[in-house]
This record gives structure tokens, sequence and C-alpha cells, in this order.
């Protein structure tokens, strides 16, 4: 098991933005080295629709993944993977027996909805 990280102050963690959003596509992406999904996501009307990219292959179907809840960082810059801009980091565990797990709320809830 990994250790703690360096411990950060309070004001550090506000400055992550972390937001609820609902899966409205997920789609193959064959241009990658590891086995991922291209995500297009909706965060609600303050973020908008946002895409990402997701080592979940492993756990998760397309299908089961369209209309799902997830938890993503939205204020990180846009990151190149591949031809694929990301433009959101979707958060996920790593699974027992490999794969990602997604972080999910166990309730509805609004698009864009803040961690709180």
């Amino acid at each position: 098991m990994d250790k703690i990280k360096t411990m950060i102050a309070y004001q550090d963690f506000e400055k992550v933005d972390i937001r609820a959003g609902e899966i409205l596509e997920a789609e193959d992406f064959p241009e990658a080295r590891k086995p991922m999904y291209r995500l297009v996501i909706d965060f609600g009307p303050e973020i908008g629709i946002k895409r990402s990219a997701g080592q979940i292959t492993k756990n998760y179907t397309k299908e089961e993944l369209v209309g799902k809840m997830i938890i993503g960082v939205v204020n990180f810059p846009p990151k190149h993977i591949g031809p694929f801009i990301s433009e959101v980091l979707t958060l996920g565990l790593e699974g027992g027996e490999g794969g990602i797990v997604l972080l999910c709320p166990t309730k509805r809830v609004p698009k864009g909805a803040r961690m709180s």
C-alpha cells in the first residue's frame, strides 16, 4: 500500500474544483497506448460539457457508463493524450484485481454539484 503523500494545507485542497457530472457518451480510444475510453461528460450549465479519457475498460462497458454519474476535477488544464484533449480528470480508485473503479455519488445529485 502507498504511504500518505506530503501533508497539504486545507487552503490547497480548496483550490481543487471537484464536481459531479453525467456521462453522455463513451467511445473506444484505439489510439491510446493502454486500453481507454473517451468520455463526454455533462457537468451542468455552469461548467458545461467536457471531454475526458479513462483507463476504465476493465471494469465498465461503454453501455453501462452512459447515464452514470461520476466525480471529476474540472479546473486542471487540458491534457493531451495522444490525439485527444482531456479537459477534466475523472476520478477513480485502483481496484483490487486491477483496473480503475470510478468514484460516483451514491444518490443522484445535480450535474455540476460541487464536492463540499
